[in-house]
């Protein structure tokens, strides 16, 4: 399996807080919750308005992720017509959270309460 499973669910919504056109290409830069940042990594995907991106960078101190359109991907997605301020949809990775619970609920069945269970 390659890529990022997108299921269509909105796991909250993010502010764009920057647009940046560099050569063809156009640099986002997203402002997220902390709960839903938690999940986002560089190199990892994330759903914006739907469409699934590789994540280039996280900013654990501005709350913030970015990720780069290239010209083809902005001619056929809606983000590059969103302004600065406006929000966006985001889906984080299902496998992210599919890892945090198993880490979860395997920590809690080996704590000493549940070993005596």
């Amino acid at each position: 399996m390659g890529g990022h499973v997108v299921q269509g669910h909105v796991d909250g919504t993010g502010v764009i807080v920057s647009m940046e056109a560099e050569g063809d290409s156009l640099w986002v830069k997203v402002k997220a919750d902390k709960a839903l940042l938690k999940y986002i990594v560089p190199k990892g995907f994330v759903a914006v308005d739907g469409t699934s991106l590789t994540v280039v960078d996280v900013s654990d101190q501005e709350s913030c992720f970015n990720f780069m359109l290239v010209a083809y991907t902005q001619q056929n997605v809606v983000i590059p017509t969103k302004n600065v301020g406006q929000k966006v949809n985001l889906e984080v990775d299902i496998m992210a959270k599919y890892v945090e619970r198993l880490l979860l609920t395997t920590s809690a069945y080996n704590t000493p309460q549940a070993k005596k269970g």
